[in-house]
C-alpha cells in the first residue's frame, strides 16, 4: 500500500524538523570478510548479513554508529573515484568519526598498522584530525572538535 504524500507548502526560514540524525552510513565494498576485519578492530560489531537483493552487511560501533556495507563493489577498483583521480566528481568523500582524545587515537591506530594517511592537522581554533582509507579506499577522518 503507498501512503500519499501530504502537501507543504515551504516559506522562508522553514526547516525539515523531521530529521533526528544519521542513520546509517553506506559504504561500497568488495569483499565483506575484509571489510569485517578492518572495522572490527575500530570497535564496530557485526549485526547481520548479507541480506537482501544488493547484498548487504550490517555493522554497529557501541556508540550508535551503523555501517551498511554494499557487497557488489568491482574487484578491479584500485582507486577512490572522489578522491583519487584529477577530475572532481560530486559524492559523498569521507565519514567523519569524532573522538575524545586524537593522541590515544592515532597511537592505536598505528598499534593495528593502519596507515595515517593525513594529518593530524590542528585548525587555529584547535580541532585536530587524521585520516586513514579502509581496505577499499575510502576514507575515515577522526575528528577531535576544538575544546
Amino acid at each position: 500500500m503507498t501512503v500519499p504524500l501530504q502537501s507543504h507548502t515551504t516559506t522562508a526560514g522553514s526547516t525539515m524538523k523531521e530529521i533526528v540524525r544519521i542513520n546509517h552510513i553506506g559504504l561500497r565494498v568488495t569483499d565483506l570478510e575484509i571489510a569485517r576485519e578492518f572495522y572490527e578492530k575500530l570497535g564496530f560489531e557485526f549485526i547481520a548479513g548479507p541480506i537482501g537483493p544488493e547484498p548487504v552487511a550490517i555493522m554497529e560501533h557501541p556508540s550508535g554508529i551503523n555501517i551498511n556495507f554494499i557487497l557488489n563493489a568491482s574487484k578491479n577498483q584500485i582507486v577512490n573515484m572522489l578522491m583519487d583521480i584529477p577530475e572532481k566528481y560530486t559524492g559523498y568523500t569521507h565519514v567523519a568519526l569524532e573522538v575524545t582524545d586524537m593522541q590515544s587515537t592515532q597511537a592505536y591506530l598505528e598499534s593495528i598498522d593502519y596507515e595515517i594517511t593525513e594529518g593530524p592537522i590542528v585548525t587555529s581554533e584547535g580541532a585536530s584530525f587524521i585520516f586513514i582509507r579502509d581496505p577499499d579506499q575510502n576514507v575515515i577522518e577522526f575528528h577531535l572538535p576544538a575544546q
